[in-house]
């Protein structure tokens, strides 16, 4: 079992709203610098990306009516890392709702760096979506 830690961000839009304009693998460079810092390429049934430390590939859960955001980043050095992600309704708002797994080998520092990457990404996706 891996440490855990869900990092969350209220948005004051409906979730399907908030969903629907984030969903989509193309459009995760504009809010998520931990997944690209250019742009993301299809390959195959995966996306292409350069991430921080080198190639990555993404697969992305596929469009659907709940919010789902999850995704699977495999760095080619270890197992995929999993990233669940949800879009979820609180009340007439949303939540974006990520969960960061520790890995194995992971400093408690680099936990603590990737969670706070995590809370940037979420802020950015707020800002992306408040506009």
């Amino acid at each position: 079992m891996f440490e855990a830690q869900t990092i969350g961000i209220s948005i004051d839009r409906p979730w399907q709203a908030v969903y629907e304009a984030v969903w989509r693998p193309q459009d995760f460079p504009k809010w998520a610098s931990g997944l690209s810092r250019s742009s993301l390429e299809p390959d195959g049934e995966a996306w292409k990306a350069e991430g921080p430390e080198g190639p990555i590939r993404i697969r992305f859960t596929a469009h659907n009516g709940f919010g789902v955001m999850d995704h699977w980043v495999e760095t080619g050095a270890g197992p995929d890392v999993y990233v669940p992600m949800r879009i979820i309704a609180n009340g007439a708002a949303a939540e974006a709702v990520l969960t960061l797994f520790r890995q194995p080998g992971m400093s408690e520092e680099t936990f603590r760096r990737d969670a706070d990457w995590v809370r940037r990404d979420l802020a950015a996706l707020k800002a992306l979506v408040s506009g």
